[in-house]
């Protein structure tokens, strides 16, 4: 196992990856899958490159994707907490998740932000789980099929009373 210092790889040859297509390298050489180096660029200040077979650069990200500290406070107004059904998670154990992925282009905004505890943001990033905001701004997250195949909107009300 190669150490980066506070997380552990296992190298896994390119043909063993889980998704099949692309890779990525840590700095170490390790290669990891896309979906993991999608998982880990989350909350990294990482610019993504994608790079030919003779390393031309063919596509440069944005640099610009990591909430301020300005939208978190806006985003902690609104949501008040881990916005998942049912979290009782504060502000402050929080991160902040763009609803459509950054990688995917979505802006990083308010509109397209959303509070996670560490647990759920791991479990939305997975793609089972779909949120939306609501007309009144608030988040609703629709279940995977399997937990409920009408898929009705589910809302966190912990932190939003209804009145």
């Amino acid at each position: 196992m190669v150490g980066n210092g506070r997380r552990w790889w296992a190298p896994s040859p390119v043909s063993t990856l889980r998704d099949g297509i692309g890779a990525g390298a840590l700095d170490d050489g390790t290669v990891i899958s896309a979906a993991e180096a999608r998982r880990l660029s989350c909350d990294a200040r990482i610019i993504p490159a994608v790079l030919a077979g003779r390393g031309e650069v063919l596509d440069l990200g944005r640099a610009r994707r990591l909430f301020t500290r300005a939208l978190r406070r806006k985003l902690a107004l609104r949501d008040r907490g881990c916005a998942f059904p049912g979290c009782d998670r504060p502000t402050a154990w929080c991160d902040a998740h763009h609803i459509t992925p950054w990688a995917r282009g979505g802006p990083t905004s308010v509109d397209n932000g959303v509070l996670l505890c560490a647990h759920h943001h791991r479990l939305v990033e997975r793609g089972d789980w779909e949120v939306v905001l609501a007309a009144d701004g608030i988040p609703d997250f629709h279940p995977p099929p399997w937990i409920d195949p009408e898929r009705q909107p589910l809302r966190n009300h912990m932190h939003h009373r209804r009145e």
